[in-house]
């Protein structure tokens, strides 16, 4: 019996060891798509590519002030409801204004989550 017991308590510390390095190696990976994205934005592009977070903090204002400032530009952006509503319940704004092909036309892609935003941005591509 103490066999079985010391045997069980060291099968559950392997356990936990392999459960943790699963885990970590989850998150590289999860980082490893977010650069990948990322790259295969840069190389997309024929000009610049702008990743801005959270600006709106710099000036002390609201994530709900600067979406709405924005729906008054020349060219508002395109935001669902939902997204929208993430975005101000976290304060979290994430802009990526990108030139595919020249530097007098943009894209700008506005969301709560950068994976989400890279999404769309390489979407555009297709």
């Amino acid at each position: 019996m103490i066999y079985g017991s010391v045997c069980s308590g060291i099968a559950a510390d392997r356990i936990k060891e392999l459960e943790s390095a699963m885990l970590e190696q989850m998150e590289k990976s999860e980082d490893n798509k977010l650069t990948d994205k990322l790259k295969d934005l840069l190389a997309r592009c024929k000009c610049g590519v702008f990743v801005t977070v959270n600006q709106h903090r710099d000036y002390y204002e609201t994530a709900k002030k600067t979406l709405d400032e924005a729906q008054g530009h020349e060219c508002p952006p395109e935001i669902e409801d939902d997204v929208r509503r993430v975005m101000i319940e976290t304060d979290t704004i994430i802009r990526i204004q990108f030139y595919p092909r020249t530097p007098s036309s943009s894209y700008e892609i506005w969301h709560h989550d950068l994976d989400a935003a890279l999404d769309e941005a390489l979407d555009v591509f297709d």
